[in-house]
């Protein structure tokens, strides 16, 4: 078997199957990681791919890591616990954290030259509204806390062991694949039956960034020589308001849009935007995001 240039975890999920398309659109040959019996969930396979089924990727031992990581120059780390509704509080954040560390210190003696695990924008301080790879970290949540935790561990544990680094914190995806619970999932969904979409009113600035976007910016960063951590955003910040109308005008159905319904969260911050400092080329013109808005 020719040995892989990427490990990859959470290859079946939201953000893992954008990502194994770009790598393949990069020539770039995979080694997934997935759950047992998911393998019909990978986007596509490569004729150099090869597939590592488990049990529980965060209940492997360092040495089976070792092992599976054998070969592999970068491991880019994607797999974590995020079902929409309950990740955010759940305990499981704490198996994912208490994983990743064994994944990496797999991944240390299997010789791995870098590293890239995947992060939240909620590990920042929001209070600001925009906020930049340096802004103060201030986690509400544990899924947030085990992120933040996660990322000053290997920040510390990787370089030490000689290992290339990054941690690159994701903003708010939308788009081809998404959990139906989900927000522009959740729209798409009702318009398209002809029946309202209750939602708060829609005043949260968001950065929002279709999937195929963030993974194109992922893998760039994946295969440079970044070190530290950086967002994976669009530098733009757009009301849940016109997100909502951009999909209901792509079915010409504003008034099925139903907003103050749902009551607003008091502690969710206003706005949100991540900055890429000296990046012209975070995210595709305006038109674009607009047009994929209403092909998710």
């Amino acid at each position: 078997m020719d040995q892989p240039h990427f490990l990859l975890t959470g290859s079946t999920g939201f953000v893992g199957r954008a990502v194994t398309q770009e790598l393949h659109a990069a020539n770039v040959p995979v080694r997934h990681v997935i759950r047992r019996g998911t393998v019909d969930r990978l986007a596509t396979l490569g004729p150099q791919d090869s597939v590592v089924e488990c049990d529980d990727v965060f209940a492997q031992p360092a040495d089976w890591w070792t092992e599976v990581a054998t070969g592999c120059e970068t491991l880019l780390h994607l797999a974590w616990y995020a079902e929409p509704g309950k990740y955010q509080l759940s305990p499981r954040n704490f198996d994912c954290l208490c994983g990743t560390l064994q994944i990496a210190e797999g991944a240390i003696q299997a010789g791995v030259a870098r590293f890239v695990g995947t992060g939240t924008c909620l590990e920042y301080d929001l209070r600001g509204g925009e906020v930049s790879a340096q802004t103060r970290l201030d986690p509400q949540s544990p899924y947030a806390a085990a992120k933040a935790a996660c990322a000053l561990s290997l920040g510390q544990l990787l370089p030490q062991a000689g290992m290339s680094f990054l941690w690159a914190r994701l903003f708010y995806l939308y788009g081809a694949g998404e959990d139906p619970r989900r927000l522009t999932a959740y729209i798409h969904r009702q318009l398209a039956a002809g029946e309202a979409a209750d939602l708060s009113a829609g005043d949260q600035i968001r950065d929002f960034l279709d999937v195929r976007d963030a993974a194109r910016l992922l893998v760039r960063e994946a295969l440079s020589a970044r070190t530290g951590a950086t967002n994976i955003s669009s530098g733009r910040g757009v009301s849940v308001r016109a997100l909502a109308e951009q999909i209901a005008d792509g079915y010409g159905r504003r008034d099925l849009l139903r907003f103050g319904v749902r009551p607003g969260n008091p502690d969710d911050p206003p706005v949100v935007i991540g900055l890429r400092e000296g990046d012209t080329d975070a995210a595709p013109p305006d038109h674009v995001v607009a047009k994929r808005v209403g092909a998710a």
